[in-house]
């Protein structure tokens, strides 16, 4: 049985040494200091791009979808140009997940 790291989206998911359970779905808040930020043309379809840029891994492209459930439904299909978003500050993505 796989034990998923906390940048994944799957760490809060139950499993058994078959599959997955039903996502349960990981908690990104709201808050103050959050950036509004419109998608850029060079994040096209990337939200593994600017989570790169932003936070220095790939590994934590779906916070985005997370966090802007409301605009972002495919955290890839939706990651389109000319979207405003919220962006997470890493201090506060690293209380939200524990990193």
């Amino acid at each position: 049985m796989a034990k998923y790291s906390n940048t994944s989206p799957y760490f809060n998911t139950a499993e058994n040494n078959v599959s997955l359970d039903f996502l349960n779905p990981r908690t990104i808040t709201a808050d103050l200091d959050d950036i509004s930020y419109t998608i850029d043309r060079i994040y096209a379809f990337r939200p593994d791009l600017l989570a790169y840029d932003l936070y220095r891994t790939h590994r934590l492209w779906w916070v985005f979808a997370q966090r802007n459930p409301d605009v972002i439904e495919a955290p890839i299909h939706d990651f389109d140009v000319g979207k405003l978003i919220q962006l997470h500050t890493m201090s506060n993505l690293k209380n939200d997940l524990g990193i």
